[in-house]
């Protein structure tokens, strides 16, 4: 089977160590939405809320592998985005610290995925 050289770079940037600064940011923010969506999904008896945490979780290491690195950040994008009006629309005034840090840590990841998504386009 012949692999081609684009998948051969893909292959070779995979993995934490070739990460850019803004890539490590990204990853970080949504590690850490990831988590607050799967304490809160546990917590809270919230199978929606489980399920965007584990698609955080699962976009993180499809994107540390490598693959499909610039659709996962275009996808990223509207996937963080969304979450924010569900929250203010399903507590419904019932809000905690910990969803407001949640909500601003998102609301930085967009930005910054905006940002990764343009420097990668950039590169193309």
């Amino acid at each position: 089977m012949r692999v081609s050289s684009s998948t051969r770079t893909q292959r070779q940037q995979s993995g934490i160590e070739g990460l850019s600064r803004l890539e490590t940011a990204v990853v970080a923010l949504l590690l850490f939405t990831a988590a607050t969506h799967v304490y809160a999904g546990v917590v809270e008896g919230a199978p929606p809320v489980l399920l965007a945490g584990a698609g955080f979780l699962g976009g993180v290491v499809l994107y540390l592998r490598g693959l499909r690195r610039r659709l996962l950040t275009l996808l990223a994008v509207p996937f963080t985005a969304v979450q924010i009006p569900l929250w203010y629309v399903a507590k419904a005034g019932n809000f905690t610290l910990v969803g407001y840090v949640d909500k601003a840590a998102q609301v930085v990841l967009v930005a910054a995925l905006v940002a990764l998504a343009v420097r990668q386009r950039r590169r193309q």
